[in-house]
């Protein structure tokens, strides 16, 4: 797309980009996040903390203040206080002695579905009767077989359990039929909430329904409606029952069937781009929930032939009342939370669904575990309204409302201390008159008739002249690099064009860093890598993303580089003179230690000059570096520099703005020693970055000063990939405040 700086598309409502009828802040309230829980929080005293922990199907006891969680590596039950949701307080573990799959909660009792299978033949497992007062098992009753998902029925009289006993995925490829058959497990309930078959479990044989291996039923969800019927669906059998839980009795069965998507991502090429379409895929659908006593919603996760990327409203006849085709999808691409990794295979990839009234309206929360958000519907008893995105932690799992607290919450299950990736529990709070994310969104691409796709922006410019037009870039997550052109003039700002950058000698680029250039066109800043063999690039590209130069260090510098390197890139003028300041974010081999390079490059004699900035130490308990995200010409030779750690959460303790000048300061060619600039402190970014009460992002990567003289902030996002999703984008006030 030609001329950044002088096109924008055309405008397009998101609800005309998705199709759904919008749900203005006048007529509906939304959801606000209120709290992160990480799970590791939970652990007893002494326990170390790096230790893994999840948080997978999550439910409430029935006032709502005490949420209880599976925790499956830990073996155990987890509660903790939510009588504050603004203050989560850990109860208590209870230990199972196998891995637990699911959780349910009575009047007295919480009912968790047990695993102690020793291989996929000898299938086994319990269920475990815990009770709420005191935390402690009170029956364990055989399941005869391995459990999956775990449901209460609403009036207390009965617990039905998905017996999956789940393929081997190593044998015959996956395919089914492998032995044992899975069924569905029935425990009648007395008055107090005991099992009173606890040792004569009621079992639904569910073989003979499926035209997908009828021989080996896989139930995977169950979920229990008013009239004491059980909907359950068979993922890998691609196929859907609905059980009256007093008789055992098989109501009604039918196919899952199939779904089609057109204009998403496909290619097995890393990006967000609308590449094809998918037609007739199995649903092989995961979670389901009972809209009313007639209606259900499935989330269609696929297995190891299907998912159709979206979710199905179904009547009890397995009559399709509403599929959602690529709205997931494209919901990810405008969001920036596309899994770009995931388009050849299953995409976003709904897996968890639940329903709640909220504000007098039924509403619909669709969990994509791997785009990690949670999209909200309005039930209309027809085409849902799209009415909300919500951003999560990575790997959401469970979720649960709480209509009686005005509360949603989200049970994220992917925990790596080393990856600085920790389970999380997160609340929301309903009755906000407008949601505060997302903070970017894409406008529709007409050539490709979906959403702009985009994520992991690591560097921002302004337009000099327009003080609501930003640019950014994508960093190397991507297999094309772009420029994008941003519109900050209303919220969420909007992607409204981009141009791929090409034309160089180099085709894999990792940018970095944007400045505007005054004679047109961008100045581009490309992070190299030395043991992949790319060179740490200076671009000046056009304004249409043609490379017109490449330049690079002295070659004797590029022999002492490396893998973190150049991190932002400023034009600016000095002495009469336009020259070019660039970033190295950490220490080379020939640096002293907490010492970086800013080098300066001038364009009209090609030569180059550095200066060492001083990095502070970390701070943070866990370790890990510190080092530099961008720089921005403030005039007269003074600049903005975004320093930070590499931690996150509560880690995360150095994320700051600095300021320098090059007054009075020579930059030295390399082989000389170089004068060390002196930084002062100007701004901590820490509270804007937690001011949205999630995880703490640990790569604030641009930051820039718009015409009019705002200091805006933007996050990297790593393209969703083992990392949150979320980008931010945050005006931090005029940049005034740097003086």
């Amino acid at each position: 797309m030609a001329d950044l700086r002088g096109r924008f598309l055309k405008g397009v409502s998101l609800s005309v980009l998705f199709g759904l009828g919008a749900v203005s802040a006048a007529q509906a309230e939304y959801f606000e996040r209120i709290n992160t829980f990480p799970v590791y929080k939970t652990l007893p005293e002494g326990v170390d903390q790096a230790t893994e922990t999840v948080a997978e199907i999550i439910y409430a006891t029935k006032d709502g203040r005490t949420l209880v969680f599976t925790d499956s590596p830990g073996e155990a039950i987890v509660f903790v206080n939510a009588a504050n949701p603004l203050n989560l307080q850990p109860m208590g573990r209870t230990a199972l002695g196998g891995e637990p799959t699911s959780v349910a909660v009575g009047e007295t009792f919480a009912y968790a579905g047990v695993n102690t299978s020793e291989d996929y033949v000898n299938a086994s497992g319990h269920l475990a009767v815990i009770a709420l007062d005191g935390l402690g098992i009170t029956a364990k009753c055989d399941a005869k077989g391995q459990p999956d998902s775990v449901a209460i029925s609403p009036d207390g009289k009965f617990v039905a359990i998905a017996i999956e006993n789940e393929r081997d995925e190593d044998l015959n490829d996956g395919v089914i039929p492998q032995m044992p058959a899975g069924h569905l497990a029935i425990f009648d309930l007395d008055e107090t909430g005991t099992p009173t078959n606890c040792d004569a479990v009621r079992i639904v044989d569910l073989t003979g329904l499926a035209e997908v291996a009828p021989t080996d039923p896989e139930p995977e969800f169950v979920s229990i409606n008013s009239q004491n019927q059980v909907v359950v669906t068979l993922q890998e059998n691609n196929h859907i029952a609905v059980v009256d839980l007093a008789s055992g009795e098989v109501v009604s069965h039918f196919s899952a069937g199939t779904a089609s998507a057109e204009n998403i991502p496909v290619s097995k090429a890393r990006m967000s781009d609308a590449s094809g379409s998918t037609e007739n895929v199995k649903r092989e659908p995961d979670a389901v929930a009972w809209i009313d006593d007639e209606r259900f919603v499935t989330a269609n996760e696929g297995d190891y032939e299907g998912g159709s990327r979206g979710f199905t409203i179904w009547n009890t006849k397995g009559e399709v009342l509403f599929d959602s085709g690529n709205q997931m999808e494209h919901l990810g691409m405008a969001n920036g939370h596309y899994p770009a990794k995931r388009a050849s295979k299953k995409g976003t990839e709904p897996e968890g669904v639940t329903v709640g009234e909220f504000g007098g309206e039924k509403l619909i929360f669709v969990n994509s575990e791997r785009g990690n958000f949670v999209a909200v519907y309005k039930d209309t008893g027809a085409e849902p309204e799209f009415v909300q995105f919500l951003p999560t932690h990575v790997g959401p799992e469970g979720s649960l409302a709480i209509p009686s607290r005005d509360l949603f919450v989200v049970a994220n299950e992917v925990d790596s201390a080393e990856d600085n990736v920790r389970a999380q529990v997160s609340l929301y709070k309903f009755g906000v008159e407008a949601p505060s994310y997302p903070m970017v969104v894409s406008e529709t691409d007409p050539e490709k008739g979906a959403p702009i796709g985009w994520g992991a922006l690591s560097a921002l410019a302004a337009d000099p002249e327009d003080g609501n037009k930003l640019y950014a870039v994508s960093d190397s997550f991507y297999d094309d690099a772009r420029i994008y052109t941003l519109d900050i003039s209303s919220k969420p700002a909007k992607i409204v064009a981009y141009a791929t950058v090409q034309g160089g000698k180099q085709a894999k680029l990792d940018l970095e860093g944007i400045s505007v250039s005054k004679d047109g066109g961008f100045w581009l800043a490309s992070e190299g890598n030395p043991d992949k063999e790319l060179q740490h690039l200076l671009l000046k590209v056009g304004t249409d993303g043609q490379v017109q130069e490449e330049i690079t260090l002295p070659e004797e510098l590029n022999a002492q580089s490396a893998r973190f390197s150049f991190e932002g890139v400023a034009e600016f003028e000095m002495d009469g003179k336009t020259l070019v300041a660039v970033a190295v974010q950490r220490e080379w081999k020939d640096d002293p230690k907490g010492m970086v390079k800013l080098a300066i490059y001038n364009p009209a004699d090609k030569s180059w000059g550095f200066v060492h900035y001083p990095l502070d130490k970390p701070k943070s308990a866990a370790g890990g570096w510190v080092g530099l995200s961008e720089i921005v010409s403030m005039g007269d030779g003074k600049f903005a520099i975004l320093e930070r750690d590499n931690k996150g959460g509560e880690d995360a303790a150095i994320k700051q703005i600095t300021t320098i000048s090059l007054e009075g300061v020579t930059p030295a060619a390399y082989g000389s020693e170089l004068p060390v600039v002196q930084k002062r402190y100007a701004m901590d970014i820490l509270p804007a970055l937690a001011e949205g009460k999630g995880w703490v992002l640990d790569k604030p990567e641009g930051l820039t000063i718009t015409a009019d003289g705002r200091l805006i902030l933007v996050t990297d996002n790593d393209g969703v990939d083992d990392a949150p999703g979320e980008t931010q984008l945050i005006d931090l006030g005029p940049a005034s405040r740097l003086n």
